[in-house]
């Protein structure tokens, strides 16, 4: 199957320019990076894609094995730079993705060189000595919640996740995002991404790391970010002004700025 068309590929920016890849969280699309992505292209080559079982990306290449492991999805991240010939890439992962690319640079060293993790958590669970931001007990009822009423789910969750209460336009928009996703592949991801674990890949990351928090984040609290800072050597911290889990929809510029600022300190 060809990838392109496989992942819904957009590719825009200057050929000749340092290529930057932004990929979505769960039950989102590329379209979350909509704010950000024309002001990139302005300097850099930017990437866009959905993984598979998300937005316009090809329905009947979902597979249930591959994608119930990150493993997979960082495939697709793969995939989508070997049809390309990417090289030298600054992969931009929102959420969960921030940990796919963990996987994938790990995995394609020659294709990731550096990474920007928007609101990362490697782990959600929390333990004796880790704060993830949820009990196992949340997670359960999270997932039996959203496994037998997804779109109740996405209208209840989406706009806690989204926060900014006072723009609900936002939370509407996130809602939306979840509800056009496939119920039955949205609960294989939901599971793949809940109920993962990646502290233990953390420390194998070598390259020029970015982690962007926001100041209030209730999937991402800031005790992660900290963690994910101190578990990456050389990694630099940055705590937007921005409240929620999509920055890149609540303040899309000082998030472009970041992005920005770092691809250019790669040079």
């Amino acid at each position: 199957m060809d990838t392109m068309r496989r992942n819904n590929v957009k590719v825009s920016g200057s050929p000749g320019s340092p290529v930057v890849m932004l990929a979505h969280g769960f039950g989102c699309d590329q379209n979350m990076w909509r704010l950000v992505a024309p002001a990139l292209a302005g300097e850099f080559r930017v990437v866009m894609f959905d993984y598979v079982g998300s937005g316009g990306s090809d329905p009947s290449a979902w597979n249930d094995e591959r994608y119930a492991s990150l493993d997979g999805y960082a495939r697709d991240v793969i995939e989508v730079c070997e049809a390309l010939d990417l090289r030298d890439v600054t992969f931009v992962g929102h959420s969960v993705s921030a940990m796919i690319g963990v996987l994938a640079a790990a995995a394609a060293p020659e294709r990731l060189s550096s990474l920007v993790m928007v609101g990362p958590s490697p782990c959600y669970i929390d333990d004796d000595t880790y704060r993830g931001g949820f009990s196992a007990e949340d997670i359960d009822e999270l997932l039996e919640s959203l496994e037998s009423n997804y779109l109740g789910w996405s209208a209840a969750m989406a706009p806690v996740i989204m926060g900014n209460p006072e723009r609900p336009e936002l939370g509407e928009e996130l809602t939306n995002s979840f509800c056009a996703t496939d119920p039955a592949m949205a609960r294989v991801f939901a599971r793949t991404t809940f109920l993962s674990d990646s502290r233990g890949d953390l420390k194998s990351v070598g390259v020029p790391t970015l982690v962007l928090e926001c100041s209030e984040d209730v999937i991402a609290p800031r005790e992660v970010g900290a963690y994910v800072h101190a578990a990456i050597p050389g990694s630099r911290l940055i705590t937007l002004d921005a409240t929620g889990h999509c920055p890149q929809l609540s303040a899309p510029e000082a998030t472009t700025s970041a992005i920005r600022s770092f691809v250019r300190s790669l040079r």
